[in-house]
């Protein structure tokens, strides 16, 4: 079953006008209790044509059917009472985020995008993103630890039509050296200070929900007035950790905790057992410009000195960079697949600018960029690997190929698995769409 949008980050950030106002909306698939509107395909198809994607008669089937099986395995997810923690949730917002934040330049280009705060966003995704991860697990425990042989990974090769042989997309691989301004102590007391004005406020009788909501910086919690919901300690860091399960009283609300987010002051709500669910209002210091300056005058010096040969890239990383590349030698991984081929769509414009003048082995000038959490940091990259677009051969692209034949594989898992649980579901699908050329034939029941 070709499955090309399921946990897409493309379906995450869709325009709530991108579906024509003049048509009416209508359901076209339903699956068990869950629905599926015209308006859901449409807004896809529109990203699609946005995204350049090949479109083709089928395009709109497609789209349905990968939404019924996400439909499939959340109704299947549900009945094995399958959950993911608030955590979990923020956590992957953040990861799919960070992503366009880094394409576009910044949060603020992107709350422009959109039209919307960076808090609405998240509020718009928090329950599409949660239904697609309960999914997700569903689909884990279908395909469990399925692996294939080399000599699969050539059958499967080998078993491809001509004009079947993927395209291997242009990709770059980097290394990158980032020096991240200093935050002073004069801002990081100001944030203090003023958490603990707040904090005054709550315990003079101020609701702790209406502070959250006017003065957190978490997107997550905020508009919820700062409730993390249930969770046990292992779900959070450990200086907040420590400080929220010491609380005893609701009445209570902790000192200024820092943590690598920023400042926070917290409140129980409610205990059960081993896990407790909080509020809590975090604030960030902000980075100053003679901080940013310093940076690029340190960024500056690291440069100077790669200039003179006396030290190696990989060395200077350990040496100079504070960024979270730091521990894999500066090597920069994609925020969505795990590996370390970056293709233009996960490259922010500064990056972009700074690889079009390298060859390989060559490293960049320094330059203003920002980090996966948004911050402004600059940057040093050395362009390790450039592969151009080209049909994958098992010299070059083995690991991609093993990698689709593994999919390949794990698709006529997943197939077979769709056309058993249908039979104890129930499917409709709006008569439009009953000639489609679906992958798995039995969505449409006789």
């Amino acid at each position: 079953m070709k499955r090309i949008f399921f946990i897409s980050i493309l379906t995450l950030l869709i325009a709530a006008n991108a579906y024509s106002q003049g048509i009416i909306d209508k359901i076209v698939g339903i699956v068990g209790n869950e629905i599926i509107m015209m308006s859901d395909i449409e807004n896809q198809y529109i990203q699609m044509q946005s995204q350049q994607m090949e479109i083709t008669s089928n395009t709109r089937c497609e789209i349905l059917e990968d939404m019924m099986f996400q439909k499939l395995l959340y109704v299947q997810a549900q009945k094995d009472s399958i959950e993911v923690t608030p955590k979990e949730v923020d956590m992957e917002l953040d990861r799919r985020l960070s992503v366009f934040i880094n394409q576009i330049g910044s949060e603020q280009k992107l709350e422009e995008y959109f039209g919307k705060t960076i808090k609405s966003i998240k509020e718009d995704l928090r329950s599409t993103i949660e239904e697609q991860m309960m999914s997700q697990k569903v689909q884990q425990k279908i395909i469990g630890d399925t692996k294939v042989t080399p000599s699969e990974v050539k059958h499967f090769y080998e078993s491809l039509p001509a004009d079947s042989i993927p395209t291997i997309e242009a990709y770059y691989e980097l290394s990158e050296i980032v020096i991240k301004p200093e935050v002073s102590k004069e801002d990081k007391e100001k944030v203090i200070a003023e958490l603990n004005k707040i904090r005054e406020r709550i315990q003079n009788g101020e609701s702790f929900s209406t502070m959250a909501v006017l003065y957190s910086e978490d997107p997550g919690s905020a508009m919820k007035g700062g409730e993390l919901g249930f969770v046990s300690k292992t779900d959070l860091v450990p200086e907040f950790s420590q400080v929220a399960f010491n609380l005893t009283s609701p009445l209570d609300v902790s000192p200024v905790v820092e943590t690598e987010y920023g400042f926070h002051i917290i409140q129980m709500i409610e205990k059960r057992g081993n896990m407790m669910n909080f509020r809590h209002i975090l604030m960030k210091p902000k980075v100053s410009m003679e901080a940013l300056e310093e940076a690029d005058r340190k960024a500056t010096e690291v440069y100077n000195i790669l200039k003179t040969d006396t030290i190696s890239f990989t060395d200077a990383v350990k040496k100079y960079s504070n960024g979270d590349s730091k521990g894999s030698d500066g090597k920069v991984m994609n925020p969505y697949y795990g590996d370390a081929h970056m293709t233009d769509d996960f490259l922010d414009p500064y990056t972009k600018m700074a690889l079009s003048s390298l060859k390989e082995g060559e490293f960049s000038k320094p330059f203003l960029s920002s980090d996966n959490k948004g911050i402004r940091v600059i940057k040093i990259i050395r362009l390790d690997l450039d592969v151009k677009e080209h049909k994958a051969n098992m010299k070059d692209d083995y690991l991609t190929i093993q990698k689709y034949a593994l999919e390949d594989k794990n698709s006529k898992l997943v197939d077979e698995w769709v056309t058993d649980k249908v039979k104890g579901v129930y499917i409709k699908v709006d008569d439009e769409y009953k000639d489609c050329d679906f992958n798995v034939k039995c969505w449409i029941k006789k």
